[in-house]
């Protein structure tokens, strides 16, 4: 079997009386999509800001691509090629969708410039910027600013930046929130192919996405994981389907 991506053993993390994350462990694959799902207040959005480095668990271990994440901050992070996008979107409004996404560029390659004209110009930002845009659905759109885009074509925008880091894993939340079923639809296409750059960690709502998607889903509930399986699995679990699911699922 080969080793895991992304390994998380025993995380715990603690706010007072509650506990948001019970001494989770889940791992992610080469080439695989893994979803993790659960009710809102869950603890899914804490799991993710401390795999991201946001915050410092309590307890356990974090490892990604065999190195121990704990003496990182969020920018080594990502640099170390774990790449996030948000449960709301963090594009720059004032910014066009190609300048966001060559900021990106620059961030990967640690380059440094002055004036955003600098960026604008230059084709070793340009040129990658636009194949992005265009990989997600977004070159027609690259000369627009990120304001004037709908939600979901932010969205798509903040996956683009997300692939100009060139990741080895992406940690997407809620990617299809805000969506129709269209927009959904062809999210869902690109997401599947994805995963054969780099393996997905995936928190989503969208239960028709996640079970067209995922090759394992694990539940969190109440901070803890109260399942991991195949989709069939999870839709056959009587604890899922009680505490998540409903019973006709």
């Amino acid at each position: 079997m080969a080793e895991p991506v992304l390994d998380i053993r025993g995380v715990t993390k603690r706010f007072g009386a509650l506990t948001a994350s019970d001494a989770v462990s889940l791992d992610l694959l080469p080439g695989e999509i893994h979803a993790l799902i659960g009710p809102n207040g869950a603890g899914k959005s804490t799991l993710i800001k401390q795999i991201a480095g946001e915050i410092e668990p309590d307890a356990g271990s974090i490892h990604f691509d065999g190195r121990d994440l704990s003496a990182l901050g969020p920018e080594e992070r990502v640099r170390a090629g774990l790449a996030r996008s948000f449960q709301v979107s963090s594009v720059i409004p004032a910014m066009t969708a190609l300048q966001n996404v060559q900021l990106a560029v620059m961030g990967h390659s640690r380059r440094i410039f002055g004036l955003i004209l600098s960026v604008s110009r230059d084709r070793a930002l340009v040129d990658p910027a636009l194949e992005h845009l265009e990989r997600v659905g977004l070159g027609d759109r690259a000369h627009i600013p990120a304001a004037n885009l709908s939600h979901g074509e932010r969205r798509q925008l903040e996956i683009a930046m997300a692939l100009a880091m060139q990741p080895k894993a992406f940690l997407l939340d809620e990617p299809m929130a805000g969506m129709g079923p269209e927009g959904s639809a062809r999210l869902t296409g690109f997401l599947d192919g994805l995963r054969a750059e780099a393996p997905i960690l995936l928190i989503e709502h969208d239960m028709d996405a996640v079970f067209a998607l995922a090759d394992r889903v694990s539940v969190l509930v109440y901070g803890r994981i109260i399942a991991t399986g195949s989709v069939d699995d999870i839709r056959e679990n009587r604890d899922v389907q009680i505490a998540y699911l409903g019973e006709d699922a």
